[in-house]
Parts: structure tokens; sequence; C-alpha cells
């Protein structure tokens, strides 16, 4: 091995320490270890110093070429290469297709409001959460058999501060949305009591049509996600229109009230006041 490391004009002084295998075309792990940790002193550097920000780093060496007529190791010049391999989270795994992680408070708003009469899940976890954890491959599951229903991840950490303006302090948290009808339900389930978010599912997912544009967030959220100072959100609350009056209500009105009203005395004509005189007069003559 020593050999063909002086033939390729490598300056490598072996150690006591390093065994090489004499087999052809085998190195010990002693070796590559020495080869590169020495030839390679960035790879010495921890995880939180490198560049790799903590990703598995693969060393994969050749030191020579099998010639196919004699099967003897040709040499060659040593080479390495660096496999940068970067580790799926947990919460990236058996993602399905009707499943996207949200990026934004104006990305959570506009997916619920372009979702139309489609049910839209909004599933609020955390990286350090055991139960959102354990509970993502059955929701994974749920989502692959049920592709008509949009389901929206949003990483509490990332997004802590949205989360305290939607009022979400319990994790795993659910809520669904539908069309007109806005938000449906909302609650906590764990992988234990999974039963939960299954009937809300069956319940919400029947065949209905709810007329109106989608409502989305409420009234209340949007306000408090734009007075957030932390969240680039903004939103102009509709006005307020007034509500009609009735027509009762303006016949009414426009009636005067009974301390202002006058009425007529009552009409007396000329011939029954001569009768009366008459009947006077007759009724003291009698007496």
């Amino acid at each position: 091995m020593a050999k063909l490391l002086n033939n390729n004009h490598l300056l490598l002084s072996t150690p006591p320490h390093v065994r090489v295998s004499a087999s052809p075309g085998r190195t010990s792990f002693s070796a590559l270890r020495f080869l590169s940790f020495n030839c390679f002193p960035s790879l010495q550097q921890s995880s939180s110093d490198s560049d790799f920000h903590g990703q598995r780093i693969v060393p994969q060496f050749q030191f020579g070429v099998k010639n196919p007529r004699t099967g003897s190791l040709q040499a060659s010049s040593a080479q390495m290469s660096l496999t940068i391999g970067k580790a799926q989270k947990w919460w990236e795994k058996g993602i399905q297709p009707n499943m996207r992680e949200i990026s934004s408070a104006q990305d959570l708003v506009d997916s619920l409001l372009s979702a139309g009469e489609k049910v839209v899940i909004v599933d609020f976890f955390s990286p350090g959460c055991g139960g959102c954890r354990a509970l993502h491959p059955k929701i994974c599951q749920i989502a692959e058999m049920n592709p008509d229903v949009q389901f929206l991840q949003v990483n509490h950490e990332e997004h802590k501060s949205m989360c305290y303006s939607l009022n979400v302090h319990v994790l795993p948290f659910f809520r669904f949305y539908r069309g007109a009808h806005g938000r449906l339900c909302s609650f906590s389930c764990t992988n234990a009591t999974v039963k939960k978010f299954k009937d809300a599912l069956a319940k919400h997912t029947t065949d209905r049509c709810s007329l109106g544009p989608p409502k989305g967030l409420e009234e209340k959220e949007l306000l408090a996600l734009a007075s957030n100072k932390d969240l680039s959100f903004n939103y102009t609350p509709n006005p307020v229109q007034p509500s009609p009056t009735p027509a009762l209500e303006i016949i009414a009105a426009l009636q005067p009230t009974p301390s202002n009203l006058e009425f007529p005395l009552p009409y007396t004509s000329k011939a029954t006041e001569d009768t009366q005189q008459q009947k006077v007069l007759s009724t003291n003559i009698g007496r």
C-alpha cells in the first residue's frame, strides 16, 4: 500500500498505529480514518464550526483501479470525494401531494381563501413535540386516503409569534376550515386520541355546499395578525355597512306623537239645538 502511495507522489507518512490491509483494493478502517483526518484537516472541525451545519459527511476513497485482464490492482492517483447527505426531518417524511408547509401568515391567509369549497386542515406542530412526531405518520396516511382535503402544516418554532396571535398554545393542534362556513372546528389530539381527528374529518367532508366566498380566518384573527409587529402582514378591515331601516319604523317616525294631536270638538247642528231646548221647556212646564 505504501508503494502505491509513493508511486503516485503522495507525501504521506503512515504512523505505526495505522494498519493497512494486505488484500489488494482494501484499506483498513484505521487507515481511512488517518487519511481523512490528516489529509483533510477541515474534517476535524466540529459540526457547529464547519460549513456543513451538522450534515453528515461520508468520505469515499479510491486508491487503485483493478485491471480487467489480469485482475491485479493498478496504481492510480488517490482520490477522495465528500458526499454531503442531508438528513430528512421527521415532519418531511411521508408527505403527500396534498400536504405542504406554510411559509408565512400571508401564505396561510391566501391558502385558506383560495381553497374554495375544499376542506382545509391546519396542522400546528413543533419539531421538539413528541406527540406531534408520534402522530405524524397517521396524519400522512389519512392525507393519502383523502386526496381532496388540503393539509397545511405550521411549524410552531418557526412561526411562534403567528401561533400566539392565533391563540394556539397546545400541540399538536388542528383547525378545520371550509368555504363560506370559515372555521368548522378546532381541537388538540394525540396518537392515543386520533379517533377525534377521524370523526371530525368524517363529519365535515360530507357533500354540501356553502353559498358565498370563502371566509378563512376570522375577523378578530386577521386583526390580531395585522397588529403583530413581528409579522409582515397587512389587513384592512371591511367597512361596516349600516343596516337598512325597516319601512314600518320609517312610517312610525313620521307620525305625530299623541301630545301634539288636536282633536276637533263634537259638531252640533241648529235643529238639534232647538229640539233640545223644547225638551227642556216641556219638562219645566210639566213640573
